[in-house]
């Protein structure tokens, strides 16, 4: 079986409140762009794959179609150690075209896609609701309609100021309690000035964690910090390759990992990190790029099938309009299922495609 064809598109969802106007330190949005790829076999297989767009335009030149065909075309689909070891194309357009690739694998074989990574460890995923930055009232309010939707714990973004960070954190303390298991992630906003001190004060909050909040780079920083404080300290943008991750174990760095597809050249990437960190008993969460509904089946038949996904998962699907997939994923109870259909167990809807293309 060889890759033939190969399309790349981009599409446009709008979100809605909870999730919307999503605000972290960078900006404020409202909406959802994905890269998506389309791969066709010769002998009449469709994979899809997603990758956020938010980043990939800073990591190549020219459009994504011309780039990826001349390196995916004439592949063997399930030759996804080979792709993940070999591609030029950087982690978001690489783990793109490799979860097509394990799309088109489950299809060939008929097969959903937890059940070729190993098989089914969870029957269902736990789900972490997600929120933007928010003043101290609006955190609060917030905070008691996730927890009258059924969910267990709560990310927030977090990294502009951190008398802010506090505020928002003490929203939500006084909104719910110890309802919610609660993390923040200032997505590397603060320096080693700002970021010890701002530890320290939110211990007294009984976080679950603190996410990445200096520079990916600042490993051995982050290491010094988790010695200095009883605030949990968790990683995701320096979990990037397996080389890194053993550096931060090595390290004791961080007391949670969060890998992503899109960071870690895909699925294969994933697992890699969560076989390491498992070995260090570090626990692992699945990052979410306001993912649609492929990326959010690749992160349910990943965490279902591997061992080290023991927290709750970031999510915010619940957060979109629509989605290209049909029928939608449901969550209950701050739950979501794991498909059950061959790959990624999800049809992606044609009409939705012309609809939200840009």
């Amino acid at each position: 079986m060889k890759i033939t064809q190969l399309h790349a598109l981009i599409v446009r969802l709008a979100q809605k409140p909870p999730i919307a106007p999503y605000q972290n330190r960078y900006n404020a949005h409202s909406h959802k762009e994905s890269l998506l790829v389309r791969l066709e076999t010769d002998n009449g297989l469709t994979g899809w794959g997603e990758t956020p767009v938010d980043w990939v335009n800073k990591s190549f030149a020219g459009t994504p179609e011309d780039l990826l065909r001349k390196h995916v075309l004439g592949r063997d689909p399930f030759d996804v150690e080979a792709w993940y070891a070999e591609s030029p194309l950087g982690s978001y357009l690489t783990s793109g075209v490799e979860m097509a690739m394990w799309d088109l694998i489950g299809h060939a074989t008929r097969l959903p896609l937890y059940k070729l990574l190993g098989g089914k460890l969870r029957l269902k995923i736990e789900l972490a609701a997600c929120m933007g930055i928010r003043p101290y009232a609006e955190a609060k309010a917030i905070a008691r309609q996730y927890v009258e939707m059924g969910f267990s714990t709560l990310k927030t973004k977090a990294g502009r100021a951190a008398e802010e960070d506090l505020d928002m954190v003490r929203g939500i303390r006084d909104g719910v309690g110890d309802q919610l298991q609660l993390r923040i992630d200032p997505n590397m906003g603060y320096e080693p000035k700002v970021a010890f001190p701002l530890a320290r004060d939110l211990e007294k909050y009984n976080l679950q964690y603190f996410e990445q909040p200096m520079p990916r780079e600042y490993i051995g920083e982050a290491a010094r910090l988790r010695r200095s404080t009883r605030t949990p300290i968790a990683l995701n943008e320096s979990v990037t390759t397996p080389e890194n991750v053993l550096q931060i174990l090595q390290l004791h760095a961080a007391d949670i990992l969060l890998p992503d597809t899109c960071q870690c050249s895909g699925i294969i990437g994933v697992r890699k990190v969560a076989a390491l960190a498992e070995a260090a008993h570090v626990p692992c969460v699945f990052h979410c790029c306001h993912d649609l509904g492929l990326k959010t089946a690749a992160m349910l038949h990943t965490v279902a099938s591997t061992p080290g996904f023991t927290l709750a998962n970031d999510c915010t699907y619940y957060g979109l309009e629509d989605d290209i997939v049909a029928p939608l994923h449901k969550i209950e109870g701050g739950f979501m299922a794991v498909p059950e259909g061959p790959g990624l167990g999800v049809t992606v809807d044609e009409g939705k495609i012309k609809k939200y293309r840009i």
